[in-house]
């Protein structure tokens, strides 16, 4: 139970002490007992000249909740009144706080809000580190993570009797830390388990606030394209939701002082109030992003969205170039297809380092096309019509053949060599291209041997003295960051300077403007052609849900959409309900590398809460929130025993 009494995480005594010695100006040497991030928070509130002695949060009068708070309340209702019920005669109590640390609804034990009261740890109170110094609240949002302060780790003297544990809630898509959940209370509710609760909770309302922006978001679309919103489909539009939120974007501006990303779903292009008007949109907008006009979108009676329609742009002109066929092959001639500025800027990179002969690093995510950048190489003037072109995956042979594969080997070099011998890719790319994918598999041991080879435009055979000269341009490609690998040991720092002296990086197809309606009609015809059948038509709706889409597989996975369309549609126009269900359910939400994930967090939190309650199930239940059929289900899908280890 929350209020019986912890053990002390920490020395009281010790972290009071080094407490009074930073006040007197000492800074060095304090305390081995004082927890870093608590060092770090207190050494902020010093410099930022936060009142040590304050008694109290200070009160932030707003005579109308911000929307994005009214957002945050709505999604994290549930959570709370879930949570909240449980926390009678606990001695704890239950905050939630915007981005700013304001809190915007508290709940728990009557007498603990009543005391809560008394340094306005309520509604209206202003919990951020300036304001009030260390503290869980304004800590977690300052530290981007969950974290505990306990006691006299509070900076300023008339919060140190209160004990919290808070965990930062991050917008869904990426784009900072929107508020902050927190459970508080005297020092005797300190758990070692709250961290994880509150962390669980916060995860939670994240996946709660992802799923109601998507399920707007695809409301808003709908209410887009019935209302008639759209001017054609060569239209400059940007969507915006109730909150200056970005929801969609189709032929949007480039340059003119728009910076990279602007207008990305879900970036805040706005901060608007409750209600705004056409007249105070406008006057919002960042100067390079002026609309020709504006459409309301209606949902269930009210203004729940704005659509920015933008001046007309010239109409992107894809990328011109043929990719010739390989010698000896009856493949026809491969098209280049983009028109965004990042993907033109990479495509003129690599034709100017195929022609100066250089050594081409290509890297990118995997599925964006890095070979088609190795096969415009081979395009250039500088090879003729029948150089040949070679590829190795240095990934996909084994270790020990590696060298023979790569330099050839004589008769007899080793157990199964050939018998006459047999010539390896450097030798077959004499003349022409040799593009190494994965090169960041490449064994270790090899890689001296590769350098020596760029280096003396020689190779020597495994098992063979004779000195082979051969005229290649190497394309190395990976999908890592070489540059790690380098600083880990695990690729040679001269191997990766003399592969990349010139580095092409390949976009991703979410960075490619403008790109996903030319692919997809790119790849449309192309199946229609192989099939014999006419290309498909898509609706407005599903090619803006393709064009929202954030396609973590890139190109290849467009292409396979557009494939598994010509298989499975019938007739011959695309609607939303033909998409594969991922994308009917919005762009997909970023990761934060390094993050546990909620299964992570929760499956911590319950075997935190099983200790702390010695294997009781109700107990566990309560403590957790959650129904004991719900507690048993979450048990088999960890493979936690009543009595955790």
């Amino acid at each position: 139970m929350l209020n019986s009494r912890p053990a002390e995480p920490f020395d009281q005594r010790a972290t009071m002490r080094a407490w009074e010695r930073l006040l007197s100006g000492e800074t060095t040497d304090l305390p081995a007992g004082v927890r870093p991030e608590i060092l770090r928070s207190w050494q902020r509130c010093q410099t930022g000249g936060t009142d040590a002695l304050a008694a109290g949060a200070p009160s932030v009068p707003r005579p109308d909740t911000p929307t994005r708070s009214c957002e945050l309340l709505e999604a994290a209702s549930d959570t709370l009144d879930q949570l909240g019920r449980l926390l009678d005669g606990t001695g704890a109590m239950l905050l939630l706080c915007d981005g700013e640390g304001v809190v915007i609804r508290a709940m728990g034990d009557p007498s603990t809000r009543e005391k809560g009261r008394e340094i306005n740890l309520e509604v209206g109170g202003r919990w951020d580190e300036e304001a009030i110094g260390t503290n869980g609240i304004g800590t977690a949002i300052r530290e981007g993570r969950p974290v505990f302060v306990h006691a006299c780790e509070h900076f300023c003297a008339g919060i140190k009797g209160w004990s919290c544990a808070a965990a930062p809630i991050r917008d869904p898509f990426g784009f900072g830390t929107i508020g902050a959940i927190d459970l508080s209370g005297g020092p005797g509710i300190f758990r070692p388990h709250n961290l994880a609760l509150v962390a669980a909770a916060a995860r939670e309302i994240e996946a709660l606030l992802g799923e109601r922006h998507r399920q707007e978001r695809e409301r808003l679309l709908a209410a887009f394209i019935d209302a008639g919103a759209s001017r054609g489909p060569d239209d400059a539009v940007v969507i915006l939701d109730r909150v200056g939120r970005v929801v969609y974007s189709r032929n949007p501006p480039q340059g003119g002082g728009l910076r990279d990303g602007l207008l990305k779903v879900g970036q805040p292009l706005l901060d608007l109030g409750p209600h705004p008007s056409d007249t105070q949109i406008v006057a919002a907008l960042p100067p390079a992003l002026q609309p020709s006009g504006i459409s309301p979108l209606i949902l269930d009676g009210e203004r729940r969205g704005t659509v920015l329609h933008l001046p007309a742009r010239t109409k992107p002109r894809p990328v011109s170039a043929q990719i010739r066929p390989r010698a000896g092959t009856a493949e026809p001639p491969l098209p280049i297809v983009g028109a965004s500025d990042i993907f033109l800027e990479a495509v003129d990179l690599a034709r100017r380092a195929a022609e100066a002969g250089s050594s081409i690093l290509v890297q990118g995510e995997t599925g964006t096309g890095k070979e088609l950048f190795a096969r415009l190489v081979h395009t250039s003037e500088r090879h003729k019509a029948d150089a040949p072109f070679i590829t190795m995956n240095c990934g996909a042979i084994a270790v020990e053949l590696v060298a023979s594969e790569l330099f050839g080997h004589v008769a007899g070099a080793f157990t199964g060599a050939m018998r006459d011998g047999r010539p390896g890719k450097f030798e077959l790319a004499h003349g022409g291209v040799l593009c190494l994918d994965e090169i960041g598999e490449m064994p270790l041991d090899i890689q001296p041997y590769l350098l020596r080879v760029l280096e003396s435009r020689a190779i020597y055979r495994v098992g063979d003295s004779r000195r082979r000269p051969v005229e290649v341009q190497v394309v190395a490609m990976t999908n890592r960051d070489l540059m790690q690998d380098v600083s880990s040991g695990a690729f040679r720092a001269d191997l990766y300077y003399r592969i990349s002296t010139v580095t092409i990086e390949v976009p991703p197809l979410r960075a490619r403007q403008g790109d996903v309606p030319l692919l997809v009609d790119h790849f449309n015809r192309a199946a229609a052609r192989r099939l014999n059948r006419a290309p498909l038509r898509f609706s407005d709706a599903a090619m803006a849900l393709l064009d929202g889409w954030s396609w973590p597989g890139n190109v290849r996975e467009l292409r396979n959409v557009c494939d598994r369309l010509h298989v499975l549609v019938r007739g011959d126009r695309v609607e939303v309900s033909d998409l594969p269900e991922p994308m009917r359910r919005g762009p997909a939400l970023p990761s934060r590398p390094g993050e546990q994930s909620l299964d992570e967090v929760e499956e911590a939190a319950i075997r935190q809460a099983f200790a702390a309650a010695r294997g009781n199930v109700t107990r566990v239940a309560a403590i957790l929130g959650v129904s004991r059929p719900t507690l048993y289900r979450k048990m088999r899908q960890y493979g936690i025993r009543r009595l955790t280890e």
